[in-house]
């Protein structure tokens, strides 16, 4: 596959010349040279984005979703590409990448590729003799940094609303994760997508990043990633005031009421953690369980969590794979040691495996019962396979503790009582409540939060909101002069 930037319908090297080697988790071996973009590279993908907008943005809606209905059955087609792109240079075991992250990319775009001919605007009854309607209309040219911990799924989330709402795009994915997206893109140029219209900028954070959200031409910033640089995102966009929409970090709390049923909420909390190695937002990184059942939990999640099969990713039978780079795995081995220092007691886990998995980026699956909810393991995201386990005595406590926290992303609950699964989900300061479950979503159903986890939303009609503005037209339907001034 092609290793370098993607700009107005081209595979191009940086103007700089400049690369980056992706490293593969499993090994910390290097995957390959990608180009490594800088402002000048950004200028030109903007410039071509431009271009590409007018042509874009009024072609018939149909017709832009017919070309993401076919980037979607491409993606399909590809799938086991994808899925072994993305699990070499993530870590995310092949299981799931083929189960879920290339399904589900290809779900977000058919989803968009079907909506783009069905958003409209609205009529609204205002003062007799006047037409008043509202035109949907796209931003422009949007800026989408995507992070590391899905970019095969994500690049989707982003690219999917913002094309199927007429906008065209810089993107630039995680320098350290890039593969599967240049595959998307050398796809979209498969599907008959303009040339202009998606431009693809690897590049670091700290440069094309920060670029991206300062440059005066693109209209809005969307971003996914760590809630310190949501907040630099915020500061570089008011040069032009653009629209920013952010999706940030998270501590999701998962609490498990004493009339659970425990076999479920069992397996089910060990997806909400240990899923792609607990490297996401929405993570149930909280176990909050009532203190009757506390110990009949802990007595079948331990074990459970234990038994995960650590290995190389692209191994049918791993279960969790390494974290996606060796920075993060010493920040997870961090918590570790805060843990302990704060009096907190390692349940499971707590150390890098060795052996044959020693050269790579892997940690065990780790339990730690904290001392208090306001612990810094309690309060803040350590985005790994780390699950902070907190008790609690009635309904008022559990959200006490579950809202003690400055994000609000997702949440779950598991109990058998109706009344109070709604009464939690309506109390619960979060963007998103799984009840029974944990972890669902849906091209359909919209993804984000509240507080420090952000603004904005991805996916749904509410993704499609996001990547337009809102246009106002009054037709005077009488024709008459306004009586105000007539001579």
């Amino acid at each position: 596959m092609r290793h370098q930037l993607f700009i107005d319908g081209r595979f191009v090297d940086a103007e700089s010349g400049e690369t980056l080697a992706t490293l593969n988790p499993h090994d910390n071996s290097t995957i390959a040279e990608v180009a490594l973009a800088g402002k000048a590279d950004v200028d030109r993908a903007v410039a071509a984005a431009k271009r590409a907008f007018p042509a874009w943005s009024r072609m018939a809606a149909a017709d832009r979703g017919r070309i993401l209905l076919r980037l979607a059955d491409l993606i399909e087609a590809n799938g086991e590409e994808l899925a072994r792109l993305e699990s070499l240079d993530t870590g995310h075991p092949i299981r799931d990448s083929r189960k879920l992250d290339v399904p589900r990319t290809a779900a977000c775009f058919r989803y968009f590729g079907g909506m783009a001919d069905k958003f409209q605007g609205e009529t609204i009854p205002v003062e007799a003799g006047f037409l008043n309607y509202t035109l949907r209309e796209p931003v422009g040219v949007v800026g989408q940094i995507v992070p590391w911990n899905f970019p095969l799924m994500f690049t989707s989330w982003k690219m999917a609303p913002a094309l199927a709402a007429g906008n065209c795009i810089v993107m630039k994915p995680a320098e350290i994760t890039p593969l599967s997206s240049l595959k998307i893109v050398e796809l979209m140029a498969e599907a008959g997508m303009p040339d202009g219209v998606v431009n693809m900028v690897p590049g670091l954070g700290s440069v094309v990043g920060q670029y991206i959200a300062e440059h005066p031409e693109i209209a809005k910033v969307a971003f996914t990633g760590s809630t310190a640089t949501g907040r630099r995102v915020v500061q570089a966009s008011a040069g032009n005031l653009k629209k920013v929409q952010l999706e940030l970090g998270g501590k999701g709390p998962n609490i498990v009421f004493e009339d659970a049923f425990l076999p479920a909420a069992v397996n089910g909390s060990a997806w909400a953690i240990f899923h792609n190695q607990g490297q996401a937002c929405i993570a149930g990184s909280r176990l909050m369980l009532h203190e009757k059942i506390a110990d009949a939990f802990l007595e079948r999640f331990v074990p459970l969590a234990q038994s995960i099969r650590l290995g190389n990713p692209l191994d049918d039978a791993t279960e969790m794979g390494p974290l996606t780079s060796a920075q993060h795995r010493e920040r997870v081995l961090h918590y570790v040691e805060v843990a302990k220092e704060q009096g907190g007691e390692v349940l499971a886990g707590g150390a890098a495996p060795g052996g044959e998995l020693a050269r790579g980026c892997y940690v065990q699956p780790t339990i730690v019962r904290a001392r208090s909810w306001r612990d810094r393991i309690a309060q803040e995201e350590v985005f790994g396979p780390f699950v902070t386990v907190l008790t609690f005595k009635d309904d008022e406590e559990a959200l006490q503790i579950a809202n003690g926290t400055d994000y609000g992303l997702g949440s779950g609950l598991w109990t058998a009582d109706l009344q109070r699964a709604h009464r939690v989900a309506r109390d619960l300061h979060a963007g998103m409540v799984w009840i029974n479950s944990y972890k669902r979503v849906n091209p359909g159903s919209p993804f984000g939060g509240v507080g420090q986890s952000g603004y904005g939303r991805e996916m749904g009609f509410d993704a499609m909101r996001e990547y337009t503005q809102v246009k106002s037209v009054w037709v005077n339907v009488d024709a008459q002069i306004p009586p105000h001034f007539v001579r």
